[in-house]
């Protein structure tokens, strides 16, 4: 850091030009229609907003002079820093949510938004969107009705179940079942279950704030039928398995099978309710892999209530869906909590579409994108990172070397862990930058694209590479790659 005098200094902050300035000289630039970005800039984004940027910059650029980073006033006029300014202007007022291409192989992206929708979905969403719907009108008697109704059938004709209702993600669901059939009581969990969910929220600490208390049984790795048996007493309301979707246990591990668990609790009165966390509809054994449980299993099994999410391996919106025996929901559904959690009306949609496309279940794997990412073979993969190798490398000349590496996908949305999808990357190696300068150039463009750094390269998946998403990454890389 250097030292400047408080004279210069003075100087230097008295050449930044004001901000109404700026906005003249953007307003100017896009008028003589000499800049398209200033163009854009101004038709798309708020005054206020654009304004907002403009000081920011200046801001920063202040931090600089007293840094010494700037030490010339011909650093900070505006002929010098328009084009940066403006640079910085456009990620600043731009909306925070922009697309994003997904080069990394993660299918259940959660930073990204977890599952693409179907197309179905897509539409059903845009058509409820664009004007009124019949979210609570019911047309036999064109009075108000359930939304609930919406996707009850279609959740118990899918899983089994004599009824259903959907809550606005996984975690409400289980504060809601935990307040409706057991505060001020205990449930019974394994300590093998107590797990972390994420974002930092954990399990115990979803259920303590239903005001119920935990009884904790067995140990991390082990528990037995009779470690349940001896918890049992006046105060339990129910037992409550997890499923450690988000992580794996291997090695010396033993936990009560799900049927044998459902009829201990029937035995003593009580229900098991089962968060399965991801949960899904079909068998996925067929994309490779292991045996997971799914929610008819669970329900087959004498599960009293299955919980899990609609936008991870459902490939739906975000939702939680609680799925069970009459009884049981019928009190959930008069809890007061239950409208503070309900879904709006393009949830419902999307997620009715997603649903009914699970009655054939082979369209179901083709349409959903979740399932079809999941269900591609190695070698269509490897033919994908082929063409894609060369379509890159026609747009891209010599700007960096690209190669082929065999590697994994990962499934993502904490659902099966450790589990590796056999996968071939489409690897870059700039040749003027670092191939973390190319993310960051990346990062700063619209649509974004995210991949990941592997071997001292930038790495593209085809599995979660879209066909439709190609040429705008080839032009993305293109232009980062030719910046500076």
């Amino acid at each position: 850091m250097k030292d400047i005098p408080m004279p210069n200094l003075q100087n230097l902050f008295k050449a930044i030009p004001s901000t109404d300035k700026c906005l003249d000289a953007l307003a100017r630039a896009a008028g003589d229609g000499c800049s398209p970005d200033a163009v854009r800039l101004l038709a798309e984004s708020p005054r206020p907003l654009i304004r907002e940027a403009v000081s920011a910059y200046w801001d920063r650029r202040r931090d600089d002079v007293r840094g010494g980073k700037i030490t010339e006033p011909g650093e900070l006029s505006l002929d010098t820093r328009f084009d940066d300014m403006l640079s910085f202007v456009k990620r600043m007022a731009a909306p925070r949510m922009q697309p994003v291409i997904n080069g990394t192989g993660v299918i259940i992206h959660t930073n990204t938004g977890r599952s693409i929708l179907a197309r179905s979905a897509r539409d059903a969403i845009s058509m409820a969107a664009a004007g009124n719907t019949s979210l609570e009108f019911d047309r036999e008697t064109g009075g108000r009705g359930s939304r609930h109704s919406i996707l009850t059938r279609l959740i118990c004709d899918l899983t089994g179940a004599e009824d259903a209702v959907a809550v606005n993600n996984n975690a409400a669901g289980v504060l809601l079942a935990m307040d409706s059939l057991c505060r001020g009581g205990e449930v019974i969990i394994s300590r093998g279950e107590l797990v972390e969910i994420g974002g930092s929220f954990r399990i115990p600490d979803v259920m303590s704030a239903s005001g119920v208390a935990l009884h904790e049984v067995g140990t991390t790795n082990r528990t037995h039928p009779g470690d349940y048996l001896d918890a049992i007493n006046e105060n339990t309301r129910a037992i409550v398995r997890v499923h450690t979707s988000n992580y794996r246990v291997i090695g010396f591990h033993t936990a009560v099978p799900t049927d044998e668990l459902a009829q201990l609790a029937h035995e003593k009165g009580l229900p098991l309710i089962n968060d399965l966390g991801s949960g899904s509809l079909v068998n996925l054994a067929a994309c490779g892999l292991p045996p997971e449980p799914t929610v008819p299993e669970c329900i087959r099994q004498g599960c009293d209530l299955v919980l899990f999410s609609g936008d991870k391996l459902l490939g739906g919106p975000q939702a939680g869906i609680i799925a069970g025996k009459e009884e049981f929901l019928s009190r959930i559904r008069k809890n007061p909590l239950l409208r503070a959690m309900r879904l709006d009306k393009l949830v419902y949609a999307g997620l009715e579409a997603t649903l009914r496309l699970y009655y054939e279940p082979e369209k179901a794997m083709r349409e959903i994108p979740t399932l079809s990412e999941l269900m591609v073979r190695p070698e269509e993969l490897d033919t994908r990172a082929r063409g894609l190798k060369r379509r890159l490398a026609r747009v891209l000349g010599s700007s960096c070397s690209i190669s082929l590496a065999k590697d994994s996908s990962r499934t993502g949305g904490g659902a099966f862990p450790e589990y590796p999808l056999e996968t071939t990357l489409v690897c870059l190696k700039p040749k003027k930058i670092s191939p973390q300068e190319l993310r960051s150039r990346l990062l700063a463009d619209t649509p974004i694209l995210i991949g990941r750094l592997e071997n001292d390269a930038f790495c593209l998946d085809p599995r979660t590479l879209r066909d439709e998403d190609i040429p705008a990454a080839a032009k993305l890389l293109n232009n980062a790659l030719k910046n500076h």
